[in-house]
């Protein structure tokens, strides 16, 4: 399909359906929010003016991440319901989350609801073998946060090393002829088998608003810390173009609406809680993310030369950049590489910094550092039980 062809946005119905569900949701968790409970509301002003101005998408000019602590299976919707009722009611301009496919896609119904809620399914390595930092649902979400529809030309070393005529190697940076989406196809698998909407595929879409809980379980501690971060989060920081806008969160309370030690009836959320949601300020892109781009973008030109000096034409040369396609890495170095790796950490290290910047803030002692290490979380020790792991120091984990 031509870009002059792709549909701009979704189809009415989908946005109409979109909009009743994450808006009706909204609706229900903002009355359970200030009519069942206590709830303290740091720096919301600030954040909506930052969703006031990304309302007209075609204005925008970079995506948002939003990334907090992960403290109950519901802080996904229920913490947005701190937000103005009249946010909710725009599909468009609302978060976009991920959810666990073997818990929110289970049948036909549960796979709509959240699909049309702006969730995206996402393998856990855990529970399925096509989980992983590499999944199809991570493309999704780096082209969500950049502009995968806008034209550029491709490196000038390429163009020299082809006869072709340069009208014919005109790309856009991550949509070349080789991607499925130039190809009409507006869904996407995660497994080969199955079948879901593919959000990145709407020019309407670029640039959008995700958030994540890069402690990639619910943890509930009773000195209110955090797990190491899951490296998910710097694959969205470092390969969206341009670099996102991110803003750490601090949530507390939700453990309390539904705290892993529950009883029957488990599925009833509890009011009479104290909620606090705290909103930070927009990282400094420049100065944070700015050298670990730097090292990228440095790794990327050192195994794209490796690759170009062992191909043996110019077709060939060619044809490399046009499998180059924004969210997919195919070259093992930039993959499972030591430099690779080691730069995913420094990256979510950095990110977690930010969030416990946000968590001072709320008055809370500062954390031992190596709580921010995975290493730190193989050693614990404690035991399996209906309500998830239960911790020597008495905290919950559970996959959520």
């Amino acid at each position: 399909m031509a870009p002059e062809e792709r549909p701009y946005q979704p189809p009415m119905s989908w946005r109409v359906a979109s909009a009743l569900d994450i808006g009706t949701v909204g609706f229900l968790c903002r009355s359970f929010l200030y009519g069942l409970n206590r709830t303290e509301v740091h720096g919301l002003d600030r954040f909506l003016d930052i969703l006031d101005g990304r309302k007209d998408e075609k204005a925008r000019t970079r995506g948002l991440i939003t990334v907090s602590n992960h403290v109950s299976v519901i802080d996904d919707p229920l913490i947005w319901g701190v937000l103005p009722f009249r946010y909710h009611w725009n599909a468009s301009n609302m978060r976009w989350s991920l959810g666990s496919f073997d818990i929110c896609f289970k049948n036909s119904f549960s796979k709509a609801f959240f699909s049309y809620g702006n969730t995206l399914p996402t393998h856990r390595a855990a529970h399925s073998k096509y989980g992983g930092l590499f999944q199809p649902t991570m493309t999704q979400c780096i082209r969500l946060l950049s502009d995968p529809h806008a034209s550029t030309s491709p490196p000038e070393d390429i163009l020299a090393r082809t006869s072709r005529p340069v009208g014919e190697l005109t790309l856009p940076p991550s949509l070349p002829p080789s991607d499925p989406f130039s190809a009409s196809q507006l869904t996407y698998t995660t497994t080969g088998r199955d079948t879901f909407p593919a959000p990145s595929a709407y020019p309407s879409r670029r640039f959008s608003w995700i958030h994540i809980f890069p402690e990639g379980m619910i943890h509930q501690h009773p000195d209110k810390v955090m797990r190491y971060f899951k490296w998910g989060v710097a694959r969205l920081i470092l390969e969206a173009e341009p670099c996102p806008d991110v803003l750490p969160m601090w949530i507390d309370g939700p453990q309390g609406v539904m705290s892993e030690k529950r009883t029957w009836p488990r599925f009833v959320p509890r009011g009479g809680q104290e909620v606090r949601v705290r909103f930070g300020e927009v990282v400094d892109a420049e100065r944070v993310w700015g050298p670990f781009r730097e090292r990228w973008r440095d790794l990327k030109e050192r195994a794209r030369r490796k690759r170009l000096a062992h191909l043996p034409s110019e077709g060939d040369a060619a044809l490399q950049v046009s499998e180059e396609v924004m969210g997919e890495l195919h070259d093992d170095e930039l993959r499972y590489g030591v430099e690779a790796e080691q730069l995913r950490i420094d990256v979510t290290l950095a990110v977690r910094n930010e969030v416990l910047k946000v968590r001072r803030a709320c008055g809370l002692p500062d954390e031992d550092p190596k709580r921010g290490l995975a290493e730190t979380f193989r050693v614990e020790g404690g035991k399996k039980g209906e309500s998830g792991h239960v911790k020597e120091d008495g905290s919950v984990v559970r996959d959520g």
